[in-house]
């Protein structure tokens, strides 16, 4: 088994694509077979809907913060959402940085 180290202030932000608010950005720290790691950098105003994955989602807020309906999440928070759980919708007046992991 090897190490994988990555400093994460060496990346650049890239779009964060189609499914996300416009002007959201994401720092890809891993994307294989076992699941998918990365830094979401969520805009003011950011919303998006209900949703699901079918896989274990777990969100730590590093900055700012978010909403999942009328439930605020500040930075240090952590939440683990289960497989195939519809969780959302989802808002930030002011913009966040979300650690994401999809196991």
């Amino acid at each position: 088994m090897s190490v994988k180290i990555i400093n994460s202030n060496t990346m650049e932000w890239k779009d964060a694509g189609d499914s996300y608010h416009t002007g959201t950005k994401v720092k890809v720290l891993r994307d294989d077979k076992d699941g998918k790691t990365i830094i979401l950098k969520i805009p003011k105003g950011f919303v998006m809907g209900e949703h699901f994955h079918l896989k274990n989602e777990q969100h730590f807020v590093l900055k700012g913060q978010y909403k999942i309906g009328e439930d605020v999440y500040t930075q240090g928070t952590y939440q683990l959402i289960h497989a195939k759980r519809t969780h959302g919708p989802f808002s930030s007046d002011n913009g966040a940085e979300i650690l994401v992991i999809w196991h």
